[in-house]
């Protein structure tokens, strides 16, 4: 896999050894909203105000919960290669339970977690399906307002109305809460790069379905 090395503006965010690095201490609140031009002024965020995107039986054996950026290429990889095996083998069987967490590196990424919530829980994993199946095409100009009118076809694509996207993709306070709980996430998990995965509380990176096959099927077994 050839590797790329990507600088953010504000050093948000660095691609290296094959997975994209999180810099924490980088001013990311008033970065990302600002960038989404979805600031509210005087309001105080409340990560607690953003629910968790989670499928899977709540009785499964183990819990993971996976850690990725709608613009993150080795995040696009793992759903296109791992994420199907592991739905229809761990997921729809019972095993696991799967819980998906945003990280922001840039505005565009902000912008498509808010397009993809848009549809509630129900919708959600489709559209983040949708949004990897189609990064490469909806990230290739690197001009927001191309880019921003790609997020809404693809939204409309998944059954989403103008009224719908303008009400979602113009919610300042949500954008806010947003940031505010994926830095409150990633802090709490020592996240320091994407994609990775906590398997009932512990850390891994990014790896194939083998491999993660193996840590579940161990987990089961005690």
């Amino acid at each position: 896999m050839k590797r790329r090395t990507l600088l953010t503006t504000g050093g948000a965010a660095v691609l290296v050894g094959g997975a994209f690095a999180l810099n924490l201490n980088s001013p990311q609140s008033s970065l990302l909203v600002g960038m989404a031009n979805a600031q509210t002024e005087g309001a105080t965020p409340d990560p607690t105000a953003i629910a968790d995107m989670i499928v899977g039986s709540a009785d499964a054996p183990v819990k993971i919960t996976e850690y990725a950026s709608f613009t993150c290429p080795h995040c696009a990889n793992f759903h296109a290669t791992v994420w199907p095996k592991l739905k229809a083998e761990y997921i729809d069987t019972g095993k696991v339970q799967f819980t998906y967490r945003e990280v922001y590196f840039d505005r565009f990424g902000l912008w498509a977690s808010m397009m993809a919530r848009c549809g509630g829980e129900m919708r959600f994993f489709g559209i983040a399906e949708m949004l990897y199946d189609k990064q490469r095409a909806w990230t290739a100009s690197g001009d927001p307002a191309t880019i921003a009118q790609d997020l809404r076809n693809l939204g409309k694509t998944a059954g989403l109305t103008d009224e719908m996207l303008d009400a979602c993709m113009n919610d300042a306070e949500n954008a806010q809460n947003l940031v505010a709980w994926y830095e409150a996430n990633a802090k709490a998990d020592d996240i320091s790069s994407t994609p990775s995965f906590m398997i009932d509380g512990e850390k891994y990176s990014n790896m194939s379905f083998e491999d993660m096959s193996k840590i579940i099927d161990d987990a089961i077994a005690g």
